[in-house]
């Protein structure tokens, strides 16, 4: 018997099992109304008056939704609202320009959006048949009518998730229902998540689908504390309020809550969560002091895992283990800053030129009307990563290198070739290359090399601010270079990892 997966099912269980114990308690701190605490049972009814909702508009089945919010119990419905009634979702990083927000809803074809309030006036013309704002009840939700059922097809995609890579404009990472259910579970298999879990989002719900764990918590019945905006003792203080167990991070926001531990222990004597929380990370290996000084300084268990948007996300695990218990915390540490071991179902490989290939059932189906990138990174069997790594006698990934041009800062991925883009816009600019440098705050920052145009008096903040302009801001450099050359190849090609090198020297890996 062969049962089609579906994103519905995480719900329907919880609806079965949970239905009366509060699931979801949203951010009180919005600009519109949040909906407050939510049984399960509330989430379902949600769930179905957004699908009816849809159903009004005329949507059909692998219509495009899509979402540009904050962490929201609405985004969080919308998971199970959109997808789990065959409908495609579309999360929007909200920090985005509008000029990248309008590109993805316009090559997604989202015949819906729904906008954070926050951002309701930058984005209200929007190429979308309905734009709707988030907090806007009426109309978001239809509780008046059942919605029309969809017969789950497993390889139907269920959301579109736009990442940065190689080329200066995002891709669409097509994400099945069968990606999502077997990230999903092998994700709360090796976490040990269960029903007695609290799960603070940490992490923004449209980076990977909140890699994943809006299903994997859903499904086992614990609950969700949704955060809206990142802050070191904001997250301490709500660990302390709600009893929370586990958590996923990019590094950033653990040096956050590294940084505001100090003050929070001056005042309350002790850090929440000792021996309770486990905190998963990603993005980029983080310093062995910082894994480290989570063990010594917070008490939490430090779990590293290695992914990418395209593998929905999870590809490796490295969680202590018991024939660690004898080390010291920095002999664990050193261990657990390694990308880990494949997570169940997957098989890892190093290609020829030391790029990390993947096979699992996780892996993206292609990218949304790409097919020459999908091609490029499918092909022999194998998902093409672009990231360098080896593999140990012990089976352990290390990354060592990112071959795709990405800088990932603060756990967001950046394409260096957008960012010189948008610098190349200034008039004063004749060259730039766009490398990442080590941050002990951000794992790396974007630093700009910068040849001015003869005769050119433009300033570093002159220019920065200028490609604030143009893109996101966290996507602008934090400091320029200006040089009177850039050396390049005798076929004129920058050779970026030349670039790069003296602010890595010293390093074993060129990432960080």
């Amino acid at each position: 018997m062969i049962v089609p997966f579906s994103v519905n099912d995480f719900l329907h269980r919880a609806l079965a099992v949970y239905g009366e114990r509060i699931g979801v308690v949203d951010e009180p701190d919005q600009p519109a109304p949040g909906l407050g605490d939510l049984t399960y049972t509330d989430v379902g009814r949600h769930a179905r008056a957004m699908a009816a909702k849809h159903d009004a508009l005329g949507l059909g089945v692998g219509d495009r939704v899509a979402f540009v919010s904050h962490n929201s119990a609405r985004l969080l419905t919308a998971f199970f609202g959109v997808c789990g009634y065959g409908r495609v979702l579309v999360p929007v990083n909200f920090r985005l320009s509008v000029d990248e927000v309008r590109y993805i809803v316009e090559h997604s074809g989202s015949s819906v959006v729904y906008v954070d309030p926050e951002l309701k006036d930058a984005l209200s013309d929007l190429p979308a048949e309905h734009v709707f704002v988030l907090g806007e009840d009426d109309d978001l939700y239809d509780f008046d009518a059942e919605p029309r059922a969809w017969e789950p097809d497993e390889e139907a995609t269920a959301t579109i998730n736009y990442t940065s890579g190689t080329t200066a404009r995002p891709k669409g990472v097509q994400i099945t229902h069968r990606n999502i259910w077997t990230n999903a579970t092998t994700f709360g298999l090796h976490t040990q998540a269960s029903d007695r879990d609290v799960y603070l989002h940490t992490l923004p719900m449209f980076h990977a689908n909140g890699w994943g764990w809006p299903f994997v918590a859903t499904g086992v019945g614990a609950q969700h504390i949704v955060l809206r905006k990142v802050d070191g003792t904001e997250i301490l203080r709500r660990i302390e309020e709600y009893g929370v167990t586990v958590m996923c991070a990019a590094p950033a926001v653990v040096a956050s809550v590294l940084d505001a531990a100090p003050e929070w222990r001056e005042k309350h004597g002790s850090i929440p969560g000792a021996a309770r929380v486990r905190i998963i990370v990603a993005g980029a290996p983080p310093p062995t002091k910082t894994v480290a000084r989570v063990e010594e300084e917070l008490g939490w268990e430090f779990i590293q895992i290695y992914g990418l948007t395209e593998t929905s996300p999870l590809l490796t695990v490295n969680r202590t283990r018991a024939e660690w218990d004898d080390l010291s915390a920095e002999e664990r540490a050193g261990k657990l800053t390694r990308a880990g071991q494949p997570a169940l179902g997957c098989t890892i490989s190093i290609g020829e030129e030391g790029e990390v290939l993947a096979r699992s059932n996780t892996c993206l189906t292609g990218y949304w009307e790409q097919p020459e990138e999908t091609e490029a990174s499918l092909r022999d069997g194998w998902f093409h990563t672009g990231d360098g790594g080896t593999v140990g006698d012990d089976g352990y990934l290390t990354i060592a290198d990112r071959k795709k041009d990405v800088i990932i800062t603060g756990g967001e991925n950046v394409s260096s070739i957008e960012v010189e883009d948008a610098i190349f816009s200034h008039p004063d600019v004749a060259e730039v290359a766009v490398i990442g440098v080590p941050d002990e705050k951000w794992g790396e920052t974007i630093k700009a090399l910068v040849v001015k145009a003869e005769g050119s008096d433009l300033t570093e903040q002159e220019l920065i601010d200028h490609v604030k302009s143009k893109v996101a801001r966290y996507k602008a450099p934090s400091s320029v270079e200006f040089r009177d050359v850039l050396d390049r190849t005798a076929t004129g090609k920058l050779q970026k990892f030349k670039l790069r090198a003296p602010y890595w020297e010293g390093r074993e890996r060129q990432v960080n």
